[in-house]
Formats: C-alpha cells, sequence, structure tokens
C-alpha cells in the first residue's frame, strides 16, 4: 500500500525524489520485519492481559505429559496476534499488486480462521478436541486450492517466466530447469494443495512446547526469503537464478516482504512464547503460518525441497503418522508418546533442552538447504 501510494509522487515532486527507495525490495523488506516487531511488542501486552480476562486459556489433553498440566489457563490463540502483525505489514510495504503476495496472505489469513475456529471450540467446550479433522482439511483444501488456482489457471495476469516453468517440480541439489519434473496441470495443482496442506497440519503438530514451533517457522521464512529475492535478483544484467540453477521468476521476489513480516511478528511472540510461555500461539497461528510456508514453497518452487529445510516439522508430522499406523496394525507404539518432542519430554529431557536442539538442528537444515544453491 505505502509503494503503490507514495512512489508514484517521486515523479511529481522533485524534493520526494528520495521515495525512489521504495522501488528497492530489500528495504521494504527491512521495514515490513520492523513493523511487524513494533506492532507485536506494542499490542502484546494489552493482548496478554485481555486473553487472561475474557479466560481463554489453553485445555491440556488428558494423555499429554503430566508435566503440562501446570499450562492449564496460559492464554491461548496468540496466533491471532501474529496475524495482525504478519499480514498489517504485508499490505503495507508490499506490491499488493502482486499475485503470490495476494495468494499466500489469502492462505495464511484463511488459515488462520480455520484455526480460529478450531480453538474456540475447544474453548468454548473445554476439551482438546475442537474442530474434527475431516472439516478441518476439507477448509484447508478449498482455500488452498482456490488460491493456488489463482495462480496457475489465469495465465493472462502471471507473469510470463512463472508460466513458463509453473507445473514444474525442482529436484533438490540439481540444475533447473535441466532437471526437474514435468507434471500434467491438474495433477501439479493437486501436488501444490497437498503441500501446502500438509506443511499447516506438520506446523500445527509441531507446536506443543514453548516456542518450538515458531523458532523453525522463522529459520523457514528466513531461507524462503533468501531463496525468492535471489529468483529475481539480477546484478550487472546477470540473472542470479540463472547462475545459481535455480528457478527463476522475478515476481517472486516480493515474497520477501511477506517472510519479512513472519521474522518480525515471530520474533515479537517469541518474546513472550519463550519458556515458560506467557502466551500461546493456537492453531489460530500454527496453521496459518504453516500454510504461508507451503505457499512459499510452492512459488518459490521449492516443493520436495521443503522437506529437508522444513526437516523438523516433517519429522513431527511422520512422528504421529508411524505411531498412529504401528498402534492400529500392531497394538504397539514406536514412542513413548508422539509427536516426538513429546518422546524426549517421556524420556526426561527438560522442555528447554528440546526446544533449544531442534532450532539447532533446524538452522542446520536451513544452511545444507541454502548450500545446495551451489551444489548444482
Amino acid at each position: 500500500m505505502i509503494y503503490e501510494l507514495f512512489y508514484p509522487l517521486k515523479y511529481h515532486y522533485d524534493w520526494l525524489s528520495w521515495l525512489n527507495v521504495l522501488r528497492y525490495i530489500p528495504f521494504r523488506t527491512i521495514m515490513a520485519t520492523i513493523t511487524a516487531m513494533v506492532i507485536t511488542f506494542l499490542l502484546a501486552p494489552w493482548f496478554i492481559r485481555e486473553l487472561r480476562r475474557k479466560q481463554i486459556g489453553q485445555v491440556v489433553r488428558k494423555e499429554g505429559p503430566e508435566s503440562h498440566l501446570v499450562k492449564a489457563g496460559t492464554p491461548t490463540m496468540g496466533g491471532a496476534l501474529i496475524l495482525l502483525s504478519l499480514l498489517v505489514p504485508t499490505v503495507l510495504w508490499a506490491d499488493l499488486r502482486n499475485p503470490f503476495v495476494l495468494a499466500t496472505t489469502a492462505v495464511t489469513a484463511g488459515y488462520g480462521l480455520i484455526g480460529y475456529l478450531d480453538d474456540y471450540l475447544k474453548i468454548k467446550r473445554k476439551s482438546s478436541g475442537g474442530l474434527a479433522g475431516r472439516y478441518k482439511l476439507i477448509g484447508q483444501g478449498l482455500i488452498g486450492g482456490a488460491a493456488i488456482g489463482y495462480t496457475f489457471l489465469l495465465d493472462d495476469r502471471m507473469p510470463p517466466d512463472w508460466n513458463a516453468i509453473k507445473t514444474q517440480v525442482a529436484l533438490p541439489f540439481a540444475a533447473f530447469p535441466k532437471y526437474s519434473l514435468e507434471l500434467p496441470l491438474y495433477v501439479y495443482v493437486a501436488f501444490a494443495v497437498f503441500v501446502v496442506v500438509a506443511t499447516s497440519n506438520a506446523v500445527n503438530l509441531t507446536d506443543g512446547l514453548d516456542g518450538l514451533a515458531i523458532g523453525p517457522v522463522m529459520i523457514n521464512a528466513g531461507t524462503y526469503l533468501i531463496w525468492a529475492y535471489l529468483a529475481g535478483a539480477t546484478i550487472a544484467r546477470l540473472s542470479l537464478a540463472d547462475y545459481l540453477g535455480i528457478p527463476k521468476v522475478a515476481s517472486a521476489g516480493e515474497l520477501s516482504v511477506y517472510c519479512g513480516s513472519v521474522i518480525g511478528a515471530g520474533i515479537g511472540f517469541l518474546w513472550y512464547n519463550t519458556y515458560p510461555a506467557q502466551v500461546f500461539m493456537g492453531d489460530v497461528g500454527s496453521l496459518a503460518l504453516g500454510g504461508g510456508l507451503g505457499m512459499l514453497a510452492i512459488f518459490t518452487k521449492n516443493e520436495l525441497l521443503s522437506v529437508l529445510l522444513g526437516g523438523i516439522f516433517f519429522i513431527e508430522a511422520v512422528s504421529v503418522i508411524t505411531q498412529v499406523i504401528s498402534f492400529r496394525m500392531t497394538g504397539r507404539r514406536i514412542f513413548l508418546m508422539a509427536p516426538i518432542h513429546h518422546h524426549y519430554e517421556k524420556k526426561g529431557w527438560a522442555e528447554p533442552k528440546i526446544i533449544v536442539r531442534f532450532w539447532i538442528i533446524s538452522i542446520l537444515l536451513a544452511l545444507v538447504a541454502l548450500a545446495s544453491m551451489k551444489l548444482r
């Protein structure tokens, strides 16, 4: 909005020539990050007080670790503050004419609404059940499908460089487009929706300890920020995407602003979510952030690499799936408790130790993902 409203003024008034700085994605990304942090820091104390006053507290599942019983009643649905702190800076600093920004923010907001309904039902019923899983999946599929369909089926509104590669799946550690998979359009759309829904739910499963999910979310967003910017950056007429062998989508660079907003909102939220947490994000935050990361993976053509980059989320999801399958087929559990972070709690690891070690692993995976650019 700021870009659209104020940048054209530099052509009408000489003394406003300094507005030329709004052209540059790095500047607007930095400003979006700062704006998100400021909004979170300013509103969080009041927001937490309101949650306490309205008795919007965490409902702890009975079969969970005994150490979590002390968390009962801690203000939850802090993800609503994350969404506000994320979406406002994106609207302010990003180019809203960019279809990638529109689709990603739409999924973030839409998944946030699904998460809000889930959290609301948990609090109203005083149960950890919430919204039935099938209804969440249907809602996520419809919202994700609408956003992805918008960017994949409306060729006349999308940039040519995107239409040329949109159904190609980049292979990690291999030069693009020489080594890539070409899928039929509707097969790819279905695959893309699966990636977004799966990422959203994987982040949701990871959100079980104080600050555990928001750390890897920020690390992933920072990695996508670099990737999105390089996808469209040109230095001395040299395309960095061509040089690095990664998908070239100039318009995707605008997603860096969105990523900066995620990082800024995440830092502000972590101030209050770090152990021992004063507020939890709830499904309204985890489903929304996961959906946003899934869209970033699609638009930067990192659908397969996202499994490595979001390895923490992937392991958490796989631990739940394998636990359920094993118990139903054999009556035996693979882990002491799933998701896997609860397994380590049951083994006697202190909560801060689990959180920090998972963060360290996430940083390592992000570095390997970035290093893959020069291994192509």
